[in-house]
């Protein structure tokens, strides 16, 4: 069995958890998630405590195990804490900006980028070179940030783009051969 998939996902107070054969629904204070699983993984509810059991030991089975553990695990953390990706701004002239439930980017292009927010995320600009992007849907929030830094990604001589905050931009030199006849 999984190791990850054996451990018990706690439910903290105030969480509404609804297990309907392999469809399972967490209401919480920041919002309500739900997703179906496959039925072979048996989800129980009991004490406060969500088990997921595989039915059989095939190879589906045990690889599927961990997995919808996990997913059930961020949706339970979604709804009570919320998940959270930072990105930074590098480059002159490049900023952002917060106008109402739009993001205006100024990323070198002649004309501002702006990116609106959806219902189940939001975005801040805590300064001009910083964004910060929360939702409830762990996935939701990574595709987000990434569309957002797909926008104008890094590039590896100056670093100028968007990136992670914890992302590294490995550096490249510039031309070789420069000043040498």
């Amino acid at each position: 069995m999984s190791r990850i998939g054996k451990m018990p996902i706690a439910v903290p107070a105030g969480v509404d958890v609804k297990i309907d054969g392999c469809a399972v629904t967490v209401k919480g204070p920041k919002g309500v998630l739900s997703g179906s699983f496959k039925p072979s993984m048996k989800i129980a509810f009991v004490d406060g405590v969500i088990r997921v059991t595989p039915e059989t030991q095939s190879k589906s089975d045990r690889s599927l195990h961990g997995l919808t553990r996990t997913l059930i695990d961020n949706m339970v953390t979604g709804v009570t804490v919320g998940f959270k990706k930072e990105l930074e701004i590098n480059g002159v002239g490049y900023r952002c900006q917060k106008t109402g439930k739009d993001l205006n980017l100024t990323l070198g292009f002649s004309h501002p980028v702006v990116v609106s927010d959806t219902d189940d995320i939001t975005t801040e600009a805590s300064s001009p070179n910083k964004i910060i992007i929360n939702g409830t849907d762990k996935q939701k929030v990574g595709q987000f940030a990434a569309q957002v830094r797909g926008l104008r990604p890094p590039e590896p001589y100056k670093g100028k783009g968007i990136k992670y905050a914890d992302e590294t931009i490995v550096r490249k030199e510039g031309k070789a051969g420069k000043g040498k006849k």
